[in-house]
């Protein structure tokens, strides 16, 4: 159960203290409310946009439906489309999808490190390369 400073930091936070706050056992409940707050709420690095969609595509991954439900809401909240949520998805289908193909056929890192950096030399020399007029 979180101390009496947390659940009223949630209160003012969010309106109410969500039932599922008070199932995270003790002492992780403080702590686990901070880590919430700080990179779902908090001024970060990712806009709030970005971090929704990472969340709502983690959780799609996972198969989540608590975190799906909720990462999607705060996507909607953040501004984020209908189509730009389906397609957060959708590319986190086909990274769980190849990362299943890789893991599956056991095919070697060190040779999947070096052909990704070539193929981002490649496309980072494609990208400096002046237009053809």
């Amino acid at each position: 159960m979180p101390t009496q400073q947390t659940i009223q930091e949630m209160e003012e936070t969010l309106g109410e203290v969500p039932g599922w706050m008070g199932t995270v056992a003790e002492p992780a409940s403080d702590h686990s409310w901070g880590i919430f707050r700080d990179l779902n709420l908090g001024e970060t690095e990712l806009t709030p946009r970005e971090k929704a969609l990472v969340g709502v595509s983690a959780a799609a991954s996972m198969n989540c439906p608590y975190c799906t439900y909720f990462h999607r809401e705060e996507a909607r909240f953040a501004g984020v489309s209908e189509s730009e949520l389906a397609e957060a998805i959708t590319v986190a289908g086909v990274t769980e999808y190849f990362s299943t193909v890789l893991h599956g056929n056991e095919y070697d890192q060190d040779d999947f490190v070096a052909e990704t950096d070539r193929v981002f030399e490649y496309l980072r020399d494609q990208e400096a390369a002046p237009a053809d007029d």
